[in-house]
């Protein structure tokens, strides 16, 4: 690339970086996961950034590539977790600054057990804001599998957050 290139990038990334990676936490609810995958975007990125052609649609480039990998990495073997009954270490009492967001931290950990695929889906259509059609595009499905996907998701999501509740009140 030449040095206009690189600084149009440069510019692009300093611009963007803050909201790839939210996104790429509401995908995968880690934020270690969350720099790589958005490290994997930027770098999917400026590979092809001389071959873009529309600057307007760079964020769609970003998001769809981000997405992907997201999925890709859940599918490897060595990124799944397990779950054991007992906390490695004891957990402290005192009310703090986590009581105020728990409805927040509730909903982070109930994405996580939700499906890639619908995973993706919901952060696309309620924490992007796309409608059907551009999430359809995005995840590269058609629209009827972004609705089924979403409605899917969303029950999950429901069934998920109901038992944290009856579990944890």
């Amino acid at each position: 690339m030449d040095q206009r290139d690189e600084q149009e990038f440069a510019e692009y990334f300093a611009a963007r970086r803050d909201a790839v990676r939210r996104t790429a936490y509401m995908l995968c609810g880690d934020w270690h996961r969350a720099d790589d995958l958005a490290q994997t975007a930027f770098v999917a990125l400026h590979r092809r950034w001389k071959k873009i052609r529309d600057r307007a649609a760079t964020d769609a480039y970003v998001r769809k590539t981000l997405v992907r990998a997201s999925i890709d990495e859940s599918r490897r073997p060595w990124r799944r977790e397990w779950q054991t009954e007992t906390l490695p270490e004891p957990v402290d009492d005192t009310p703090g600054l986590d009581d105020l967001v728990a409805t927040r931290e509730d909903l982070l950990a109930a994405l996580k057990e939700v499906p890639p695929k619908q995973r993706a889906v919901l952060v696309m259509r309620f924490f992007e804001g796309l409608d059907v059609t551009s999430a359809a595009l995005e995840l590269g499905c058609s629209e009827g599998n972004v609705k089924s996907q979403t409605a899917r998701g969303l029950a999950n999501l429901k069934q998920v957050l109901e038992r944290e509740v009856e579990t944890n009140g």
